[in-house]
Order: structure tokens, then C-alpha cells, then sequence
């Protein structure tokens, strides 16, 4: 969506095409500052994603399979019927790669294509890469580790695990790792139908939030959000909300109302008491508005590559706490490149323990060289921004490339 404004603001006229099921969120996010109307010239449109409507859309594999399937036909309809109607023709699709097979639509009806990457770049390079990591017998064709053992995919990246590559996560099961691979794997023969790459990178809320949050000292707030699709199980939630109630610190935590499953309510509800007066519990809030908030002093965060790069513009140290594919990725960046956060390390059975939150976040924050560079890099990603600077360039020559 920021992409689609920025575009706007150079003249181009903008469709975003969701699925119906994300239209509907969309659409309720609005609400409050005015509905579609508050997008400013972006004209929103939807089709189906090809799940029944009780389709579980929890299961990332069955989603991106049926999208695959069944999303071109429902897109060169809606391409059709939008021509049909008078509206200009399309000449460009931009679209995610998870939408790949999209592509294929464009290029029958003469449509120029511009594929959008929304992980890191490092995430593309590795699944660009994955026939060379099964040739040299790193991985075999189910995407799952044929020996432990650490990669370097060029000069310059920072050194990776076969264990924490994308799909290999929490969310793989013996049945779904295959699955996954093959889809992930299965974009590649897509992007080469893109005369070009974007990639996010750089060479209002609920009031309540924000007043809490004005009257905390400076730099004092323990931010804590795990993006759209995380989910711990009630013991590793329990650990993480005592974890918080252990560091002494203010903390603002995001809890989706699906973040987890089987928590006891009388549970929740006896801690929010418990620590009222030191941290508050939001199911959302403008996580960019927050990030820029004086108050908040470090972001314990899954590593998206979104909340990464909004976390790094507003020069906050991180605590890594990845959840699955690219962020294991994000995570190793922040922590042995950038050296702007530390990572939490979960026990032998996987939990990572109130302790160890507690140890970390006190480590995060007392580091001054990770603060350091944290503001370094919030001061290089504004430059790259500005006038000459890479990411403007860079954004400049894609539009050129669409005005052709």
C-alpha cells in the first residue's frame, strides 16, 4: 500500500487488487479516517482467493496453493472487466511474487510486469538460489537440511544455517515442508517473467495508546509486536508476559486476538492486573506512529522485513525473537551485520523462558554500542531517502521504467 501511494504521488493511477478476505479487513482499518476514500486516488478492487468460506487461512501453504490456482483466472477477468467499463488499460502489473502465476496473465494481455518482494533481499537471493544449494548438497528437493552445517551465499552476507533457512520453521510439518518448498521454489520460473525486482530496502491508532505512552519517560517503553501470522502456544505466551513483568520496564505489547489458542482468560486477565501500572496489552496499533514515539526505547520484534526496516528508520535497538522463513534471516543482519539488536536463545525444548527475556531485554538496553549503531543506521536509511540518496534513485529509475 505505500508503495501504491508513492506512485500515485507521480501521477500514475493506481488499482490494488486484494482478496476478498483481506478487501474486508482492509476496508474496516478505513473506517475510522473515512473509508476507501481516505486512500487518496488508490482505487481498491478484490477477487477471490479460492478458499471455501470456512478455508483455513491459518495454513500459509493452502493459501498460497489455492491463490495460485485459482487468482489468475479471477485477475485477467477483473483486468477485462475494468478495460470494459472505460477505464484506461492497464500497463503495468505490479505484483508480489507469491502472485507469480499472475504474471502469466499479464504477459498474455501485453501487460508489462514489475514483481514486488516484501522479505528481505537475502530471502530472494536464497530462493533464487535453492537448485545450487540442492546441487552442492546442502539441502535435498523437499527444502529440509542434508547436513547441519553454516553458508555464506556471497561476500558480504552474514553466514546462515541450513536449520533456519526459510521453511525451515516452526510452522513445517513432515507433510507441509515439502509443500512449502515446492511453492516457494515454484516462484522463481514467475519472476522471470518481471522486467524487474522491487524490494523493500536501502544501498491513527487507538488514543489510549498514545496517551500511555506520553506519559512515559524517554526511552524507557519495551515495545513487543510479532507481525500477522506468529502464534505461541500458551506456555510460550505465559513465559513472555512474565518475561516482560520481570524487566521492571514500561512495555506496550501487541496481542492479535488469534496470537494464541487455549489461553486460560482468568489467566490474562489476573496478569493485566498485575502489571497495570507498569504495561498495557493493545490487539493493534499504528506501529509506525509508535516506533517514532520518544517513549520507546527497544523493539522485541519476529524480524519481519517490514518491521525490520520501519524499526531501523526510527533508530530503535531490536531484541530478535524470529517465528519462521525470512526472519531467521533478519534476525542474523541485526544481530552479526548491523549489529543493532541481540537475539533471544530458547532452551532445549524450544521455550524461551522468562528468564532469558529478562536477561535480554537488560542486555538491549544497556548496550550502548548497539544503540549506537542503531542510530547510525536510522541516520543512513533517512539519507538514502533524500535527493541523491540510493533508495531515491533507485525508486526514480523505477518510475522512469513505468512511464515508458
Amino acid at each position: 500500500m505505500e508503495l501504491s501511494h508513492r506512485l500515485v504521488d507521480h501521477g500514475f493511477e493506481v488499482t490494488f487488487v486484494n482478496t476478498e478476505v483481506d478487501h474486508s479487513l482492509l476496508l474496516g482499518a478505513l473506517q475510522p479516517a473515512g473509508g476507501a476514500a481516505a486512500l487518496g486516488g488508490i482505487h481498491l478492487a478484490s477477487i477471490p482467493d479460492g478458499l471455501a468460506d470456512n478455508g483455513d487461512r491459518k495454513d500459509l501453504s493452502k493459501v498460497t496453493d489455492a491463490c495460485s490456482r485459482h487468482m489468475p483466472g479471477y485477475l485477467e477477468r477483473l483486468i477485462t472487466e475494468m478495460e470494459a467499463a472505460g477505464r484506461p488499460k492497464v500497463k503495468w502489473l505490479v505484483g508480489d511474487v507469491v502472485m507469480g502465476p499472475c504474471f502469466e496473465v499479464a504477459k498474455k494481455l501485453g501487460i508489462r510486469v514489475a514483481s514486488f518482494w516484501a522479505a528481505s533481499a537475502e530471502c530472494l537471493a536464497i530462493m533464487l538460489d535453492a537448485p545450487k544449494l540442492i546441487e552442492e548438497g546442502l539441502i535435498n528437493d523437499k527444502g529440509c537440511p542434508e547436513r547441519d552445517e553454516t553458508f555464506q551465499l556471497a561476500p558480504g552476507m552474514p553466514p546462515l544455517q541450513t536449520s533456519q533457512m526459510p521453511c525451515m520453521d516452526g510452522m513445517s510439518t513432515p507433510v507441509g515442508q515439502p509443500a512449502m518448498f515446492e511453492l516457494i521454489t515454484g516462484f522463481n520460473k514467475f519472476i522471470n517473467l518481471a522486467e524487474v525486482v522491487v524490494c523493500n530496502s536501502f544501498d491513527e491508532a487507538e488514543v489510549g495508546t498514545f496517551k500511555w505512552l506520553d506519559a512515559q519517560p524517554d526511552r524507557s517503553v519495551v515495545y513487543v509486536a510479532f507481525g500477522s501470522m506468529a502464534i505461541f502456544d500458551p506456555r510460550q505466551f505465559e513465559e513472555l508476559a512474565e518475561g516482560l513483568e520481570l524487566t521492571g520496564w514500561p512495555f506496550l505489547w501487541v496481542v492479535r486476538p488469534d496470537f494464541t489458542v487455549g489461553l486460560e482468560k482468568a489467566w490474562l486477565a489476573e496478569f493485566q492486573q498485575r502489571v497495570a501500572a507498569t504495561g498495557i496489552i493493545v490487539s493493534w496499533c499504528s506501529q509506525q506512529q509508535v516506533l517514532a514515539h520518544r517513549a520507546v526505547a527497544c523493539f522485541v520484534s519476529h524480524c519481519g522485513w517490514n518491521s525490520t526496516m520501519e524499526g531501523v528508520r526510527k533508530g530503535l535497538p531490536f531484541l530478535c525473537w524470529p517465528y519462521f522463513c525470512d526472519q531467521y534471516l533478519d534476525r542474523s543482519y541485526i544481530t552479526n551485520v548491523w549489529k543493532t539488536g541481540v537475539a533471544v536463545s530458547p532452551g532445549a525444548d524450544g521455550i524461551v523462558t522468562k528468564e532469558e527475556l529478562r536477561s535480554k531485554v537488560e542486555q538491549v538496553l544497556g548496550d550502548g554500542n548497539v544503540k549506537e549503531r542503531a542510530r547510525l543506521f536510522m541516520d543512513a536509511s533517512r539519507w538514502c531517502i533524500r535527493g541523491s540518496g540510493s533508495s531515491c534513485e533507485n525508486f526514480s529509475k523505477f518510475v522512469t521504467l513505468l512511464s515508458e
